[in-house]
């Protein structure tokens, strides 16, 4: 256990990072029973936790272009981390989850409410030699949806739904595509399930100025009400923008190109 104002070491840092990822910014205060836990079960204040997270979002280009004034001051190591998820998401997302979920089995606090940033899965549930993979695959997939959804504040950035059993945080360039950002949540929108379904078929896109783009193929069926009223009349809108991570123009540029011979 860390003592007050003692440096942060390595695995404190992935910790605080990993709970910058999966929480919305509006709760990152001393206030938020996350934040008072983790700060139990690391020795530290819940303010001092809180500042972490802050210091990270100063960092968060997709923060820090809105105007917001009275951030963190980002430290080395800060910097550091962010660098490091930002070079390898993928294996710092199942470590940083890794040291989460050891802090809170180890903390002798117990949060008032359960813990939304540890994998809501069973480990008893797999068995065998293929134990450890199943595991880390649902380490990542969670990681992942939390991130995005947190992101755009659990809502989808299309239709503003905010119903979680209807929402997929989508990856903008195929999971199997890009390997380096399978876990980057740059590379996810917060989209309904239907809306999922049509982007990753290239039916909608979003332009560079983050504007959904429509399939003329639709066009043949603008008599169907239902795809007319939540696909076609969409085209042209803006979509809702995330608090962090927004979405890196690059890989929607992928996107929109994998799918232009089929527009």
């Amino acid at each position: 256990m860390a003592t007050q104002n003692s440096r942060w070491s390595r695995e404190e840092l992935l910790v605080a990072f990993n709970l910058y990822c999966q929480m919305p910014f509006g709760k990152m205060h001393s206030r938020n029973p996350e934040i008072i836990h983790v700060a139990g079960a690391l020795g530290r204040t819940p303010s001092s936790v809180a500042m972490k997270l802050v210091n990270f979002a100063s960092l968060d280009p997709s923060i820090t272009s809105t105007g917001r004034t009275g951030l963190g001051n980002a430290s080395r190591a800060d910097r550091a981390i962010w660098n490091e998820f930002n070079g390898d998401w993928e294996a710092l997302a199942v470590e940083s989850q890794t040291h989460l979920k050891t802090l809170f089995s180890k903390s002798a606090t117990t949060p008032s409410t359960p813990s939304t940033y540890l994998d809501d899965f069973d480990e008893t549930d797999y068995e065998g030699q293929t134990k450890s993979v199943q595991i880390q695959a649902r380490i990542k997939q969670s990681f992942f949806r939390k991130a995005v959804l947190s992101s755009y504040g659990g809502r989808c950035c299309i239709t503003r739904i905010s119903e979680p059993r209807l929402l997929v945080a989508s990856h903008i360039v195929p999971w199997k595509s890009d390997p380096k950002n399978r876990l980057n949540p740059r590379n996810g929108l917060c989209l309904s399930a239907l809306h999922d379904k049509a982007f990753d078929r290239g039916l909608i896109m979003i332009t560079d100025d983050f504007r959904v783009d429509v399939s003329p193929t639709l066009s043949h069926f603008e008599n169907e009400p239902f795809i007319r009223d939540t696909l076609i009349a969409i085209r042209g809108q803006s979509i809702t923008l995330p608090e962090k991570f927004r979405p890196d123009v690059a890989f929607l540029r992928h996107h929109r190109e994998m799918w232009r011979d089929a527009r």
